[in-house]
């Protein structure tokens, strides 16, 4: 054998060493559960219903940057049933049509690790129409007629009104 023939050859018993010991990728069954599905999915309809996929992925990053948070509850579906902070009735309403299957969609991608490029720590967001009268948001993106934002100390905050709308980053 050839040291290029070598050196490949020891790499790909090492890739198949790896993928039998669970080592090659992590094992995200536990986050793409068919109940994490729904309850992220039920967020993004309902939040972003009939809006943009970036819109989805925007409110699923929330979501997700909530569920990593110390603040919030540790998993997707008690992030996303806590009061107040979602839809109306967005763990019992009813989701139909194509938004429903672009939220099912987009959900599963968010979970296997998908997140809006702007987003970045926003645990927050609002109609980007509404107008917050607080000195602590700091906006980092409006997509899918929501504004996304992060909460900081007032002298950090140097983004006060929503950006323009934003679209296309996202796709799949």
């Amino acid at each position: 054998m050839t040291p290029i023939n070598t050196r490949i050859a020891l790499a790909m018993t090492f890739a198949a060493i790896a993928a039998l010991t669970g080592c090659a990728t992590p094992d995200t069954s536990e986050r793409v559960s068919s109940k994490s599905v729904d309850c992220l999915s039920r967020a993004m309809y309902f939040e972003s219903n009939r809006s943009s996929r970036d819109g989805m992925v925007a409110v699923g990053s929330v979501v997700m940057n909530r569920v990593a948070s110390e603040d919030f509850p540790d998993d997707v579906c008690s992030v996303v049933a806590q009061p107040r902070q979602f839809a109306p009735g967005v763990m019992t309403r009813q989701m139909t049509g194509n938004s429903e299957l672009l939220a099912k969609e987009t959900a599963t991608a968010v979970l296997q690790g998908e997140r809006h490029p702007k987003t970045a720590n926003a645990r927050f967001f609002h109609a980007q129409s509404y107008v917050a009268r607080f000195n602590n948001i700091h906006y980092v993106v409006s997509t899918g007629g929501n504004a996304f934002y992060e909460k900081r100390r007032p002298e950090l905050v140097t983004r006060r009104t929503p950006p323009a709308n934003l679209e296309g980053l996202t796709t799949r």
